[in-house]
């Protein structure tokens, strides 16, 4: 049986922060580890 994502959220509420929390470190590591990688080669 496969439940969307709204319907485990309504069954486990707390749940809903912890998503919400890893997509946020998602969004805030993303960029950063491109800059990161990018690299400009010097002199």
């Amino acid at each position: 049986m496969h439940e969307s994502v709204a319907d485990y959220v309504a069954e486990h509420p707390k749940m809903a922060g912890v998503l919400f929390t890893a997509l946020l470190l998602l969004t805030q590591a993303a960029p950063a580890s491109a800059n990161a990688m990018a690299s400009t080669p010097g002199p």
